[in-house]
């Protein structure tokens, strides 16, 4: 279950208590089936397990885990268009009239009733984590969109919910720009292989992207003398794991290196023994690179009242 990017929030010590009744809040919104007339529905699946009688949390410590399922009608657009198309074409032709804006709308609307009930559907899910000792909510996704749709249905389920966006103190570009820049970077932190930078003038101006790439040659040196700044830089943290950041903060491509995976070993007893100690190696390590990030770039968590 190890997440591959994270989008991060905070929240006070008054909203994590608050985080006690999750469990009995998320039970009146479980993911419930597309209606015949529904494009889409969401709600909230089981972590782990299957069914209805599934636990809607997954809990380590002072870590819960949560999943958001969705289920989305497969209807195209060309396709409802391309049917409308027809229909008003034999309006036209068996009728010698041409259809109206309005009776266009209502032909629309019939035609998707129609087409509905018979649509395949598409399922996802989103999986996100609670950390209340430490103020974070940890969402598996690198679309802001996805994640703030997400938060909807926690605070949809919870009432209120005041999870915040990060505000650094410290400029996420600027700071990162510095680590390429000098090769100074913090203490257990080491560049990875890959960046993009821009010229930060204009949102048309230059684009420079590198993958498998040494970020200490005089190529990457040069598009920094030139202006560029960093806006993804690929980091290795302690040796532990390998990430993308991006000046917005959002964590891509999180991968967990061999000595960290080799720690879980084979020996579990059942699935759930084996979703306990992944989530609790992965919290744990993210515990320790979250620290970090708040340090580096200055994250508070807020504030009661």
């Amino acid at each position: 279950m190890f997440f591959r990017n994270l989008t991060l929030f905070r929240f006070s010590p008054a909203v994590a208590a608050d985080l006690d009744r999750l469990e009995e809040a998320l039970g009146g919104h479980r993911l419930r089936p597309c209606g015949p007339l529904e494009l889409s529905t969401r709600g909230f699946v089981p972590p782990v397990g299957r069914g209805e009688e599934a636990a809607l949390i997954h809990s380590v410590n002072a870590c819960t885990w949560v999943s958001v399922g969705g289920e989305d009608k497969l209807l195209p657009a060309a396709v409802v268009n391309d049917e409308l198309q027809r229909r008003v074409r034999k309006i036209a032709e068996e009728e010698g009239r041409k259809v109206g804006g309005r009776e266009r709308k209502r032909l629309k609307e019939d035609l998707l009733n129609e087409l509905l009930p018979r649509a395949f559907v598409r399922s996802s899910r989103l999986s996100a984590y609670v950390d209340r000792k430490h103020g974070w909510l940890v969402l598996d996704t690198a679309s802001r969109k996805s994640a703030e749709n997400a938060l909807t249905q926690l605070r949809e389920a919870l009432g209120s919910f005041p999870a915040v966006p990060l505000a650094p103190e410290e400029g996420p570009r600027v700071l990162m720009t510095d680590w390429l820049a000098t090769g100074r970077l913090p203490g257990g932190l080491a560049l990875g292989d890959e960046c993009e930078l821009r010229d930060p003038a204009s949102n048309a101006g230059a684009i420079a992207k590198c993958r498998r790439q040494d970020l200490d040659a005089e190529e990457v040196k040069e598009h920094l003398r030139n202006g560029k700044q960093v806006f993804q830089l690929g980091l290795v943290f302690d040796d532990r794991m390998s990430f993308v950041l991006g000046e917005d903060l959002v964590v891509r491509k999180l991968k967990f290196l061999d000595v960290v995976t080799e720690e879980l070993g084979d020996s579990h007893e059942d699935a759930a023994a084996e979703a306990d100690a992944r989530f609790a190696l992965f919290t744990l390590e993210l515990e320790r690179l979250l620290a970090k990030l708040e340090e580096w770039f200055g994250l508070p968590r807020p504030v009661d009242g």
